[in-house]
């Protein structure tokens, strides 16, 4: 099967499968905290009660860490500017991974901001590095401009890495007929997004490790509101 070109892929159906992907992503907090209202409604146990309350504001900080970490992602948050200040990423990041310790992430950045494309760069490769530490382990996240580009390199190792070839090939542009689906959807944006300032993306993937890197044009502004 031949791989699909750019110009095969509807803008609309992108836009509709990326809506999919956040609302799947959105419902299990959102879930939770409707299960958890009703609960709260029928328990007259003080301590269940108080129980309740905890689970709802869990569920609440769960959902609007997603929330804003998509709204960045996906979106044209990171204010008007081209650039975003590197403490934003981060704490979206560690918000993302919340207080289990199941995931522990490094940070290597130089400077103190990056521009706007290649922060979403970096925070969609960390959730498919985060997706792939299916039993937890380490992410290394690092970030620099060099050389008139942003180069960005995230490396998740874990003793199990999940990685579906799939978003490898949406990542580089070869996605097959039918391979274009809510899950490979971001993935595919991110190549649109190279692809359009001249940058590249590529992946490698081990039993230890999945590696993800991102080189792109430092001069970026105006591509992404």
């Amino acid at each position: 099967m031949r791989a699909l070109p750019m110009t095969d892929i509807d803008p609309t159906e992108l836009a509709s499968l990326m809506c999919s992907r956040l609302c799947h992503d959105m419902l299990s907090p959102v879930g939770a905290l409707s299960n958890g209202l009703e609960l709260l409604a029928e328990e007259k146990d003080p301590e269940m009660r108080q129980r309740c309350f905890e689970l709802l504001e869990q569920s609440a900080a769960i959902s609007a860490n997603k929330l804003k970490f998509f709204r960045l992602a996906f979106g044209a948050a990171g204010g008007f500017g081209d650039r975003v200040p590197i403490e934003e990423p981060q704490a979206l990041v560690t918000g993302l991974l919340g207080d289990s310790g199941r995931i522990a992430a490094n940070w290597a950045v130089s400077g103190h901001d990056l521009p706007k494309p290649a922060v979403k760069v970096l925070l969609n490769f960390a959730q498919i590095a985060i997706d792939a530490l299916v039993r937890g382990g380490t992410i290394d996240i690092g970030a620099e401009v060099r050389d008139g580009a942003s180069e960005i390199a995230i490396r998740a190792a874990g003793p199990k890495i999940a990685f579906d070839p799939v978003i490898g090939r949406a990542l580089e542009g070869r996605l097959e007929p039918g391979e274009l689906t809510s899950r490979t959807a971001a993935a595919h944006m991110l190549h649109l997004l190279a692809q359009g300032c001249g940058g590249g993306l590529q992946f490698a993937l081990d039993a230890d490790a999945l590696v993800l890197g991102a080189v792109l044009p430092q001069d970026m502004s105006g591509m992404i509101g």
